[in-house]
């Protein structure tokens, strides 16, 4: 299809180029997926499952601390996880191999992803905006990777820190379902990468003006809420772990407010530009 501006593409042209992004970023997941494939054994043992070892470096991490901070607290060393992990459907491995697979091809896909999107809506930009796709396309990637970093170093060891050592009762054994268990992980890489995006979502919505600084100070109060509310349920409910995973948002969060301050005084210098001319 001819590229056409803006104002020349009906409704019909937006569907068709809306279809044909979500075609090619389908074929470039299922491409990673395959490159997947080939380190499949690296994914699960040492990227899915490596949070049910008492060495992962997280939980060293937090041992080390309490240690050299003086507190003593061998609640936070831990030594050894009492559950199993166990698939209890016929097909259940092969179902999960497929869908991690996918789920890796997303996650490696992503930056490019990012790309289909950029050319999407590079229309509705500004000239000097379209020049921007490799910023955009870098920094919203590092972005992504450095959520899921922290989604895999932090969210996903926390969480299942506290649910192996959660019990009612002595007599009651662990056994997670493997298909419950990576779904948990998927969840919180993922999720973390998407929320880590904050920044750029605000600015887009302050270029829409639909977002401002002054409505982000505003409803601060709201968002630490929704924050709180957040990390509640992707962590475990105690503190510290909420704490942990709240903080990085909230500087996330402070960003966007800086973002959609700098984004509405360079539209109001080029509206101010464009009434002298």
């Amino acid at each position: 299809m001819a590229e056409k501006s803006m104002k020349e593409m009906t409704f019909l042209d937006h569907l068709e180029a809306l279809r044909w992004m979500l075609i090619r970023s389908t074929v470039a997941i299922l491409i990673c997926a395959v490159v997947a494939y080939f380190f499949i054994d690296f994914i699960f043992s040492d990227i899915i499952f490596a949070a049910t070892r008492p060495d992962f470096i997280t939980y060293e991490f937090f041992c080390e601390t309490t240690k050299y901070l003086g507190l003593d607290d061998e609640s936070t060393c831990v030594k050894d996880f009492s559950f199993i992990i166990q698939n209890t459907n016929v097909g259940g491995q092969f179902s999960i191999f497929i869908w991690t697979c996918i789920a890796a091809g997303f996650i490696l896909g992503f930056p490019y992803i990012l790309f289909e999107i950029w050319k999407f809506i590079k229309p509705a930009l500004y000239e000097k905006e379209r020049k921007m796709a490799i910023a955009f396309v870098l920094v919203t990637s590092l972005l992504f990777f450095l959520g899921v970093l922290f989604g895999f170093y932090l969210v996903v060891p926390l969480s299942v820190n506290f649910f192996a050592t959660f019990v009612v009762s002595d007599t009651i054994v662990n056994q997670f379902n493997v298909d419950s268990y990576i779904s948990m992980v998927k969840t919180s890489i993922i999720a973390s990468g998407l929320v880590f995006e904050l920044p750029v979502i605000i600015y887009f919505l302050a270029k829409l003006g639909l977002v401002t600084a002054e409505f982000l100070r505003k409803y601060r109060r709201f968002a630490i809420v929704i924050i709180l509310i957040i990390a509640a349920i992707v962590t475990p409910p105690d503190v510290t772990s909420q704490l942990l995973v709240s903080i990085p948002i909230l500087v996330l969060y402070e960003c966007s407010i800086f973002i959609a301050k700098v984004v509405v005084n360079n539209r109001l210098k080029n509206e101010q530009s464009s009434n002298r001319i």
